[in-house]
């Protein structure tokens, strides 16, 4: 038995951090039924979307991912039948998701003041960047205004250049986020018998990511800006280059034990008896001189050489995978981290799979995402038993568009 089975979810999302909530919770056995119409398509199934991924496949590829195990109907709520429709499906539902800026929903008559007048212990969450209050909570925004927001981008890159502009990342983790308030939403109406509105802040959630760094400044006067890979307390601690083009190892070494474990590991070298680096403290007050000699053995041997050489001697390393790289690894392959499906038009098409693993109730991916207004027909008579004929009139009249 999935651990989400009987659970409906009414999917009003688009883009990625939207349907990474309801993605994460199809996984479990939810049924997710996605919105959207022609009139207003996610934006990850046009081909402009190549613009943000570089080509019209990639961006299929981001929408087959984060799309997968859901339904899908083609209801256009900017028509007063399409909302009418909404609402009944909000009355066999227990949770509705969207991803619009705060005050959308309550245009379209789909506010959580409405809807648990319809479904008294219905949960909603509303994914905005900025929340539903204060003075920005109308403003738009995408991940990378996300992610600068959020202070993530200012303390992400390297020393003397410019912020790292977050992307995927800046709009998968709130979705994740998200999706841990809706279990624990489920959780409490469970316990309880209330729904509840879940007023979500995608830059906030993502704030609470560098808290650390946040309470430096509010206790401390502190600034923090980017720093590379650099720790504030452990050296060696960077990303190293290897031997091949752009190829890379991440070390990280937290004590003196782990110190002379690598030092061991790379043949015990002279330099690994300067004064300069004999404790903790002084190996990272001299951490530059340090990771040009570190980086003069791990230059010498591949990412998985030095890998294998530094994780056998109990040192933290692990390289940076490149795409390719991820999908042939042997783990990531015995993890079964990525599934194939069948999709109706293109064929078999890798997808992501849930990124644990659980042992009575294992998540797993049943179906690929779904075409727009795949599943109209199934939703309309199945669950809300509706007629053929009223179907085919709200068809003509392309509230079903």
């Amino acid at each position: 038995m999935d651990s989400l089975s009987g659970v409906r979810i009414l999917d009003i999302t688009r883009y990625a951090a939207g349907p990474q909530i309801t993605l994460l919770l199809a996984f479990m056995g939810a049924e997710v039924i996605k919105v959207e119409s022609m009139a207003n398509i996610d934006h990850f199934r046009r081909e402009e979307s190549a613009v943000v991924f570089g080509s019209a496949r990639a961006s299929a590829d981001c929408f087959n991912s984060l799309n997968a195990n859901k339904l899908s109907i083609s209801l256009d709520l900017s028509t007063t039948e399409g909302v009418e429709l909404a609402k009944r499906l909000v009355h066999i539902s227990d949770v509705v998701v969207d991803n619009f800026r705060a005050g959308i929903m309550d245009k379209l008559g789909l506010g959580y003041d409405v809807l648990k007048e319809i479904k008294r212990d219905i949960i909603m969450l509303s994914a905005s960047s900025h929340g539903a209050t204060g003075p920005e909570k109308g403003y738009i925004a995408y991940a990378v205004t996300m992610g600068a927001l959020s202070g993530l981008s200012e303390v992400t890159g390297y020393t003397g250049g410019p912020p790292v502009i977050m992307r995927s990342s800046a709009d998968l983790r709130p979705g994740t986020t998200a999706a841990f308030a809706i279990l624990a939403a489920l959780n409490y109406r469970e316990e309880t018998g209330e729904g509840q509105f879940i007023d979500f802040s995608a830059r906030e959630a993502l704030s609470c990511g560098i808290g650390e760094i946040i309470m430096d400044y509010t206790m401390n006067g502190r600034v923090r800006t980017h720093n590379g890979n650099r720790d504030d307390i452990m050296a060696p601690h960077n990303c190293y280059r290897c031997d091949g083009e752009d190829k890379w190892v991440s070390i990280a070494i937290s004590n003196d034990n782990e110190w002379a474990a690598l030092c061991q590991a790379i043949g015990n070298p002279a330099w690994a008896e300067d004064e300069r680096f004999s404790d903790q403290l002084s190996r990272w007050q001299h951490q530059e001189e340090l990771d040009k000699l570190v980086e003069a053995w791990t230059n010498t041997h591949t990412h998985y050489e030095v890998m294998n050489i530094l994780q056998t001697a109990g040192v933290a390393a692990a390289p940076s995978f490149s795409n390719e790289e991820l999908f042939n690894d042997p783990h990531c392959r015995e993890r079964e981290c990525f599934a194939t499906v069948q999709h109706p038009e293109e064929g078999e098409l890798y997808v992501l799979t849930p990124p644990w693993k659980f042992s009575a109730t294992p998540a797993r991916v049943t179906s690929p995402a779904p075409l727009l207004g795949e599943h109209t027909e199934y939703v309309l008579t199945e669950l809300l038993g509706m007629p053929e004929e009223e179907i085919s009139r709200l068809v003509a009249e392309k509230v079903l568009y």
